[in-house]
């Protein structure tokens, strides 16, 4: 808009082009602001929604009969189930490394130390704050149970401990296994545990009572 003589108001017609760049302007605006709604809502079914497209009106489909996921073959039946022959296992599946103690470990910690605290004492910060506590690791019961009861239990539940299978790998359960009976060990090993060449570190080690 310019002023002319007499002040009076001249408009002059934008160009043509500028009419065109404005209305492709607005419709990248547009299509953008309908690719971003399409990504936030995807046709897609969360779990347990009905649907209509399946005759059974499930959108999770059956396994296939036949068929076996990848990587879930389980035909080694004391690895995935602590048990020879339907019977409770008193060995491991697989030889226990330092790593894997330490690995057990930094399970145990983290998914069995609220309960059964650091030490396997059964007196974790969920049971100082009420809940019922489990047994002790160190009572003579659980020292004399084989290993593969404590697999057994992590990955089944027991009383009121559920099950830690779809937390828990099975062979962190393992590892796990035998970081308790490290636990057991900490609290009831004697002299003769010790390796005979380390035997004599234990006098230097010992308190002087000073």
């Amino acid at each position: 808009m310019e002023r002319g003589s007499g002040n009076r108001a001249v408009c002059r017609q934008a160009p043509d082009g500028w009419k065109a760049a404005r209305v492709l302007a607005v419709s990248l605006v547009l299509a953008a602001s309908a690719c971003r709604v399409d990504m936030h809502i995807q046709p897609k079914y969360s779990p347990l929604r009905p649907s209509e497209f399946f005759p059974d009106g499930r959108s999770e489909r059956p396994v296939v009969p036949g068929t076996v996921a990848h990587g879930e073959l389980r035909t080694d039946e004391l690895r995935y189930t602590g048990r020879i022959n339907g019977v409770v296992a008193d060995v491991f599946p697989f030889p226990i490394t330092r790593q894997d103690l330490e690995r057990g470990r930094e399970r145990y910690n983290i998914y069995c130390s609220p309960c059964h605290d650091y030490t396997g004492s059964g007196h974790g910060m969920i049971v100082q704050r009420g809940f019922q506590p489990p047994p002790s690791y160190h009572i003579e019961r659980l020292r004399q149970a084989p290993v593969g009861h404590f697999f057994d239990v992590i990955s089944n539940g027991f009383g009121n401990m559920y099950s830690y299978a779809s937390r828990v790998p099975p062979d962190d359960r393992w590892r796990i296994a035998a970081y308790i009976r490290v636990l057991q060990l900490s609290q009831h090993a004697t002299v003769a545990d010790v390796p005979a060449a380390e035997r004599p570190q234990l006098a230097t080690a010992a308190p002087t009572g000073k």
